[in-house]
């Protein structure tokens, strides 16, 4: 059979200045059987001998006087309905458990230990979302208390005029016996909504007057979260090698983001939760120009803006890139360098006069199409902005092969000759006299044979000295060489009757000796006669 036991709601919840209603069954053995059966409920503890207070009866009788004329049990103990009602109004002071205790008569009354609590609200519950975030759909839920069917709540939003796609809706919910109304509010909120001002307002019907009305409301500032962004990075374009730059950034964000200063991939700085964070360089160099990064980062978004910095200084010393050597005739090209900011004048010149020229350019190179021996020597390559200047001083080879010069040539000295072969060449050549009628090559380290000083670059002279008297064969030719080619030349022979012979050769001087010694025989018979 049945025993003793109870059900009513474990919790229930009224507004100050309304009235709940807490719907309560019991039961208890059959085999009682009692011919009436009473009730009353105690407030803080289910058991007599603590002597709680008496709430209210199903018969006349005592009851505390924080509930007189605000409790009444209106539920009929006898079909074993023990429902309560408090209030109105209800004050903060009824808050608490509420226990009911069935009287069968004699002994049979039982305190059951089921209870139900009751909580007195001075205000709607408003639920709001843990994260609004800007751009994503939210619900707030204003929850009233609906367990008076005397008290019907009407509520309506407050500041949602102007909340995009915001709608309204309202239900009726009943949780193990407690009823409430939930009027919900949908809306899309910006990042400008933050701060706004949402509440929920509920008016009740008063007690007894049909005009008189209980109001209450609540609300809640939205905070609204959004992703970060950088508002402004700020900085100068350009500094000057060894000076200091300071760079901003300021950004926005909820929650507050971690603002970071990247170059690259390299973290610089950081720091959480600060609307605005700087970055000291304090002595730049050229190293240092780049792209700096401001990054903002919340768990909702990132968001960045750069900046770029030049490092102005003066021209770096020039780089030479090419060969400074070359065959005469053949293509030179010479390129010098010298990094700097802004981009310099780069001129190569040779002596006062430019011969290569590339303005704001990082490098010039000097072209030449076919490259004489005149091209060789001392060039400067200079960089110059506003800055400073740098300058390297480099020489340009043109290797050519023997060039034999006109002062070769043979002079009688004396009962001898002497003989000077000269020639130009670089690398500077080797230079022989050779005797072919001889069979006789006489070169450096003769003893007749000496080397003058050079008269210019690569110019070589060598002095043949012929003694006794001459074989009228004799030939001479002057031979200079190096690893370019060899030049040959047969010296004139110079006589101080202005007479050749080592261009004509041995045969020719017999037969021009001969015709000389005929002439002066002619010249002396005609004087005789």
């Amino acid at each position: 059979g049945a025993s003793w036991a109870a059900w009513m709601p474990p919790a229930v919840a009224g507004l100050a200045g309304s009235c709940v209603s807490i719907p309560c069954r019991f039961g208890y053995p059959e085999e009682l059987r009692p011919s009436s059966v009473q009730g009353l409920w105690y407030f803080g503890s289910p058991y007599p001998k603590n002597y709680p207070p008496v709430v209210a009866r199903s018969r006349p009788g005592a009851v505390h006087e924080s509930f007189a004329g605000r409790a009444r049990l209106v539920g009929d103990p006898q079909v074993r309905d023990c429902s309560l009602e408090l209030g109105p109004p209800l004050s903060a002071e009824l808050g608490g458990r509420y226990y009911f205790r069935g009287d069968l008569g004699g002994y049979n009354q039982y305190s059951f230990s089921e209870h139900t609590t009751l909580e007195v609200l001075e205000e709607p519950v408003l639920e709001v979302p843990p994260e609004l975030v800007a751009g994503t759909v939210a619900e707030l839920r204003c929850r009233v208390p609906d367990s008076c069917p005397r008290q019907r709540p009407r509520v309506r939003w407050e500041g949602a005029q102007d909340l995009p796609e915001a709608s309204e809706r309202e239900s009726r919910e009943d949780v193990a016996g407690a009823g409430s109304v939930v009027a919900r509010l949908r809306f899309r909120p910006r990042r400008e909504d933050g701060g706004r001002r949402v509440g929920c307002q509920v008016t009740l019907p008063g007690s007894g007057d049909p005009n008189s009305s209980l109001a209450f409301a609540t609300g809640v500032a939205l905070d609204v979260q959004y992703e970060p962004q950088v508002l402004e990075v700020s900085g100068p374009p350009e500094a000057l090698e060894g000076g200091a730059v300071d760079l901003g950034c300021s950004a926005e964000g909820r929650p507050p983001p971690l603002l970071s200063w990247f170059r690259g991939p390299q973290v610089l700085r950081e720091e959480p939760g600060v609307p605005s964070l700087h970055l000291h360089l304090p002595q730049v160099s050229p190293q240092d120009s780049g792209t700096y990064t401001c990054v903002a980062e919340n768990r909702h978004g990132r968001h960045n803006r750069s900046l770029e910095l030049h490092v102005a200084y003066a021209p770096r010393p020039p780089v030479l890139n090419g060969s400074l050597w070359v065959l005469a005739g053949d293509p030179l090209s010479v390129t010098c360098s010298a990094s700097s900011h802004p981009a310099p004048i780069v001129t190569v010149a040779r002596g006062r006069r430019v011969v290569a020229t590339a303005v704001y350019e990082p490098q010039v190179t000097l072209e030449l199409e076919a490259a004489a021996p005149e091209d060789a020597g001392e060039y400067l390559c200079r960089a110059e902005n506003q800055h400073g200047e740098s300058s390297l001083a480099f020489n340009i080879t043109v290797e050519y092969p023997p060039v034999l010069l006109p002062e070769s040539r043979c002079a009688p000295v004396g009962e001898g000759a002497r003989c000077v072969c000269a020639a130009a060449a670089v690398p500077p050549p080797a230079v022989a006299f050779e005797l072919p009628s001889l069979n006789a090559t006489v070169a450096e380290g003769h003893r007749d044979f000496a080397l003058t000083a050079p008269g210019g670059p690569g110019a070589v002279t060598g002095v043949l000295t012929l003694r006794g008297t001459l074989e009228p064969r004799l030939a001479v030719v002057c031979a200079a060489r190096n690893g370019h080619g060899t030049a040959r030349l047969q010296l004139r022979f110079h006589h101080p009757a202005g007479l050749v012979w080592a261009k004509v050769g041995p045969v020719g001087a017999v037969v021009a000796f001969a015709v000389v010694i005929a002439l002066v025989c002619y010249l002396s018979q005609s004087r005789r006669k």
